[in-house]
């Protein structure tokens, strides 16, 4: 019984003590309390309207979904800013009538990062991602919808690890 009792307790301590503050996100102790994520600027060739503001409030809503940092419009503790550099949508294969089978939508945004409590953490680091998709389909409507929340998914949680994951 004693034995018990005792086991208990020590996997009790090993349990609170044994790794520090830890999160499912991978976070850890963020030195931060507020973050801002400004405006991400569509300076693509070819231009996609409104894909600068779904981007922006995917990361917002990524950021405040995993941490428990406050969404500010000024003066963050953390803040996000940059522009999508790059969306093109390039032929993968081919048919024998040399029509595109496969097409990829390819979208690349540059970051600035910057932690005002850690400047070691600031980076400046482009991000990218792809869709395919059949060469028969148009990037419209819902499909487009799609095609971009599987990207914007892709890129977000990106920078997240980059930023605050560390991964």
């Amino acid at each position: 019984m004693k034995v018990t009792k005792y086991l208990v307790i020590l996997l009790v301590t090993l349990t609170f003590s044994s790794c520090g503050i830890y999160n499912f996100t991978g976070t850890g102790k963020i030195d931060a309390k507020t973050f801002q994520v400004n405006y991400f600027q569509n300076n693509a060739p070819l231009f996609q309207p409104g894909i600068d503001r779904t981007f922006t409030l995917k990361l917002q809503d990524l950021i405040q979904n995993q941490t428990n940092l406050n969404l500010v419009r000024t003066d963050g503790d953390l803040t996000y800013d940059g522009e999508i550099t790059n969306y093109t949508i390039t032929p993968m294969a081919a048919t024998a009538d040399l029509k595109a089978a496969e097409n990829r939508l390819s979208i690349t945004i540059n970051v600035r990062f910057t932690n005002k409590n850690k400047e070691t953490d600031n980076f400046e680091k482009s991000f990218s991602f792809f869709y395919d998709y059949p060469g028969d389909q148009q990037l419209i409507g819902s499909s487009l919808t799609s095609a971009l929340d599987v990207i914007f998914e892709r890129i977000t949680q990106d920078i997240f690890n980059e930023s605050l994951a560390k991964w």
